[in-house]
């Protein structure tokens, strides 16, 4: 493989992607740049499993534990610290090798982003209240009396999309759609880009999702949560519904027990990598599925 610009690695929760990254990164000079959306707050380190201080030490990695968990840190925010990054990394001669799960962020940085302006407070509050409390239905049936060009494109159930282009329309005025016409170009171009999805067998998958939370638990996850907790903050912030976070919650107000706890956030986890997997097949299908070896003999080329 030519050395390119960008290596682009995404994969499933706990399918190995910072270890792999670590190997990419000896291998051709590389900076680890983290496309993770919960890896990004530093008060998760353990419960998001971010890349420990031993791992960070082998190779230098950017945008991790940056953003309070206090912020509602959105994907705009993190393609604006991206584009600084990976400049940054060029620019010293090395190869940014952005890694991680969230599909959306390599998505807006190889398609750009549209230039929707900050969404008030309070409606962002109002709305979220409102999908907490009604559900997503109302909100769909909102969405397509005031947008529904952009309705007509989601599905109708999808609760963080509808939510999203109620708000735009709500506080601009204007379709989510209209937006997405204007705003920031790709970072990276395809041509520019490794790009790779890790792909890993499902039944290993489950069980390294299994050995990783109890390894999480066994490694300081409740206290790092019980931490959180005592911030207060607003249960809708995206720091606070990191898997495994509203569980563990639940445990130390003394609601469920820790096994059931352990058991609600491996269960969403497997339920989440199955929406990343089907999300990478249908938003990115030119991206090729490949096993770690793989990747590293086509690196090695």
């Amino acid at each position: 493989m030519r050395k390119p610009e960008t290596i682009l690695l995404a994969g499933p929760t706990a399918s190995g992607k910072s270890a792999l990254a670590l190997k990419l990164a000896a291998m051709i000079d590389g900076v680890v740049i983290n496309a993770d959306s919960m890896q990004v707050y530093r008060d998760l380190r353990v419960i998001t499993a971010r890349p420990t201080v031993e791992e960070q030490a082998q190779a230098p990695h950017l945008l991790y534990g940056h953003v309070d968990a206090a912020e509602n840190y959105s994907t705009g925010q993190w393609l604006r610290d991206a584009r600084v990054a990976i400049d940054e990394v060029r620019s010293a001669g090395q190869v940014p090798i952005v890694v991680g799960g969230t599909g959306l962020y390599f998505m807006t940085l190889t398609k750009g982003l549209a230039a929707v302006p900050p969404i008030p407070a309070d409606i962002r509050a109002t709305v979220r209240g409102r999908l907490e409390s009604e559900g997503v239905a109302p909100l769909y049936v909102e969405l397509l009396e005031r947008d529904p060009v952009t309705a007509h494109r989601l599905m109708p159930g999808d609760r963080s999309r509808i939510s999203r282009a109620l708000e735009v329309v709500i506080a601009t005025g204007r379709s989510l759609t209209d937006w997405h016409k204007e705003g920031m170009p790709p970072t990276v171009e395809d041509t520019q880009a490794a790009r790779f999805f890790l792909d890993v067998d499902r039944d290993e998958l489950t069980r390294r999702i299994i050995a990783r939370f109890d390894a999480m638990l066994a490694g300081g996850a409740l206290g790092e949560v019980e931490r959180l907790a005592a911030r207060g903050l607003n249960p809708l912030l995206p720091a606070m519904k990191a898997h495994g976070v509203p569980w563990l919650i639940r445990h130390l107000r003394g609601e469920i027990g820790l096994d059931e706890a352990a058991d609600g956030g491996k269960r969403d986890t497997r339920r989440y990598i199955k929406r990343q997997a089907t999300w990478f097949k249908n938003q990115m299908p030119d991206w090729p599925w490949l096993g770690a070896d793989a990747v590293l003999a086509q690196a090695r080329e």
